[in-house]
């Protein structure tokens, strides 16, 4: 499965839940979100990542602290440098075992700040 086809698969899953998409593959020269998503009042950020298998470690463990910390600074971006609403930030895994939604898989706390 190909990083869109993933995307796809999770945008459609987080529908399903209630949440409405706002923007997928957000771009910025600090980083990229695969998808920002709004439920209720909360604008979450959703790291999507696809694995055959976990031989190499689960599909959340590839979330990094770096990788965490650019999507946090990604986040701010997207809101223009005001974190004025509260967010949250999930992955939604997909691997052998199908899609599982980790939701506040971390928090500002979590991420180190930037040098």
């Amino acid at each position: 499965m190909d990083g869109k086809e993933a995307e796809d698969i999770a945008c459609r899953y987080l529908q399903a839940q209630g949440m409405r998409v706002v923007a997928r593959n957000w771009r910025w020269r600090g980083g990229e979100v695969d998808i920002v998503a709004r439920e209720g009042p909360v604008l979450v950020f959703v790291e999507v990542k696809a694995r055959r298998g976990e031989t190499h470690g689960t599909a959340e463990e590839a979330v990094t602290p770096e990788k965490r910390n650019r999507l946090w600074q990604t986040a701010l971006a997207f809101l223009g440098g005001r974190a004025e609403v509260p967010v949250r930030f999930d992955v939604i895994a997909m691997g052998p075992h199908g899609v599982r939604h980790v939701r506040d898989a971390f928090r500002e706390e979590d991420v180190r700040p930037s040098p």
